[in-house]
């Protein structure tokens, strides 16, 4: 899941992203409601979370443009206003779900999660297959041939963008781009790590590989058998 935060208050925006992160959810921040309806306007987000009290541009003012301009991306109001009033007027401007402040983390993400789950995803898109590897983003699962696989977050998210892009490709920088959202250093080695767990979870035990390494290019997911 990749989320978009809206939140000119650096110190809440930096406990958030830190929080996301160790969930396994990519993000990117914006500190003012321009920035904001830049970002959601060049970029896909499976959920927007938008403080209701921003410069440049209120919260409220940003939802009302995206819908105008027909993006419906599922959005979570935060706000200091929490009266009754106050949730009606930020859900009759667009929000799909507003959440007073102070908040529990806990309770901000399972509200995310039911969010994303709503973004309109074909269901056939909500599992994806490889070979015998099945991973349902639903449940948070992955299995083989039947069989649970545990895995950590970072692997679960790992796994599902080389799955999502099967047959193709994927180079370090998509995958610290799209999975850890570092736009630095292709050629850290925190990738080639990761890769190795995830492969030790999902190969040992089985004859048929699937996740391979192209030299020089990253790593490709493929049933070999199916050619």
């Amino acid at each position: 899941m990749k989320i978009l935060i809206v939140e000119d208050d650096l110190e809440a925006a930096a406990y958030l992203a830190k929080a996301f992160r160790e969930a396994g959810i990519v993000l990117d921040h914006a500190s003012d409601g321009e920035s904001g309806l830049f970002l959601a306007t060049e970029n896909s987000y499976d959920v927007l979370v938008v403080d209701r009290m921003l410069p440049r541009r209120d919260g409220l003012s940003l939802i009302s443009e995206l819908r105008a301009r027909n993006i419906h991306t599922p959005v979570l109001i935060l706000s200091a206003l929490g009266q009754v009033d106050d949730r009606v007027t930020g859900l009759r401007a667009g929000g799909d779900d507003y959440l007073p402040k102070p908040y529990a983390f806990s309770e901000l993400l399972a509200r995310i999660e039911v969010l994303g789950r709503r973004k309109g995803t074909p269901e056939q898109d909500m599992v994806y297959r490889v070979g015998d590897l099945e991973l349902d983003r639903l449940s948070h699962t992955v299995k083989r041939a039947g069989r649970e696989i545990p895995l950590q977050p970072r692997e679960f998210r790992l796994l599902e963008y080389l799955m999502k892009n099967a047959g193709q490709v994927v180079t370090r920088t998509m995958l610290l781009e799209n999975v850890w959202d570092y736009h630095f250093d292709p050629q850290t080695n925190v990738i080639d790590v990761h890769v190795s767990r995830l492969r030790s979870k999902i190969e040992k035990d089985f004859d048929q590989p699937l996740l391979r390494t192209v030299r020089g290019a990253g790593y490709m997911m493929k049933d070999e058998a199916a050619g």
